[in-house]
């Protein structure tokens, strides 16, 4: 709890025995609670998530936003004051998450993102820093806003991501949460943050040239797709106007 704010922190997790008693111990004690959602694994993530003090949501259906739905459906019934989102293979940092939730629980912003500051040279591909400068780029000439990055590591109070309506189910979550949060309203900020090369293994998206090509693909249509979704309603409410 950091001034009287409850924060909940969402690590989906597929494979990621190896990394998570290094990430877990990271995580600061401010935290109140930390649930790893276990995406399928084959080995014993799910155990050593729970032998180090995490509280295991069992999805096994695939995909990234779908192991995150599942983290949030897993907290209505007591729902924190903030909730933060990072990777569990060590690359976030989560020993720095005290500083994306220092604007929310100070009420100065409603959502609060990690912009990736890599440690070296292998922490991001050249293919993930091209598609993160391609869909920013998009967004800012779509939307208006000036994103600097689509980092997961990220933080929104639990009033901010109710008025989202999330549904991605897989690697457009975090793009859909920054165009909706544009679309909403909410007051964002960025914070560098250093990024760190994967604790052990390869990235499931990035590290494979199918993995990086669906990823880039899902991105690029959920920014299609907000946007003429946008302008469809639009249309619209000026046909009402009429």
């Amino acid at each position: 709890m950091i001034n009287g704010s409850s924060i909940a922190l969402i690590m989906p997790a597929r494979n990621e025995e190896p990394c998570l008693p290094g990430v877990l111990s990271a995580v600061p004690s401010a935290i109140d609670q930390v649930i790893v959602v276990d995406n399928g694994s084959t080995d014993e993530t799910g155990a050593v998530a729970r032998k180090n003090g995490a509280r295991v949501i069992q999805h096994p259906v695939p995909g990234y936003g779908s192991a995150c739905l599942a983290g949030i459906a897993a907290l209505t019934d007591n729902p924190p004051d903030v909730l933060a989102f990072a990777d569990a293979d060590g690359s976030d940092g989560v020993e720095n998450i005290r500083s994306l939730l220092a604007p929310l629980v100070n009420g100065e912003a409603d959502m609060a993102m990690a912009i990736r500051i890599p440690d070296s040279g292998g922490a991001l591909s050249l293919q993930q820093r091209f598609g993160n400068r391609l869909a920013t780029c998009l967004i800012r000439l779509l939307w208006g806003h000036a994103y600097r990055d689509l980092g997961p590591m990220r933080a929104i109070t639990w009033q901010g991501l109710g008025s989202l309506r999330m549904g991605d189910r897989d690697f457009g979550w975090t793009v859909e949460m920054q165009i909706r949060a544009i679309k909403a309203g909410l007051r964002v900020v960025e914070i560098p943050l250093p990024y760190h090369v994967r604790a052990a293994g390869r990235s499931k998206i990035s590290g494979t040239v199918s993995g990086v090509f669906r990823a880039g693909f899902k991105i690029l249509w959920v920014i299609a797709r907000e946007f003429f979704q946008a302008s469809l309603k639009r249309q619209i409410r000026e046909k009402g106007r009429a």
